[in-house]
């Protein structure tokens, strides 16, 4: 099957504040259920490297990685979802506007 570029949204927790929002992982994968087990995969990753005082892991062929880790935050894995990704910026490369 062929890769595609995926996003996977995972709501979000602060444990002391409260606020809640949603992580963003990117990557390529060949299905929903790939996508959703290499962003969880880079999580636990990113998760065990910080709370050993390690760096962070990346560089993955698939594009899949994180930046950091926040402790206090609760991800809600069974709620998140994995959709074929969309450049939020993509109208920008559309029709010229005349002004």
């Amino acid at each position: 099957m062929t890769e595609r570029y995926f996003e996977v949204d995972v709501p979000i927790r602060s444990t002391g504040t409260g606020m809640r929002g949603v992580h963003v992982f990117t990557g390529r994968a060949d299905s929903d259920s790939a996508a959703l087990k290499a962003a969880h995969e880079v999580y636990d990753a990113a998760r065990t490297a910080a709370e050993a005082g390690l760096e962070m892991p990346h560089g993955r062929l698939d594009g899949w990685g994180a930046r950091g880790y926040r402790p206090g935050w609760e991800l809600d894995w069974p709620a998140a979802k994995a959709t074929p990704w969309r450049n939020p910026c993509s109208w920008l490369n559309s029709t010229p506007i005349e002004l």
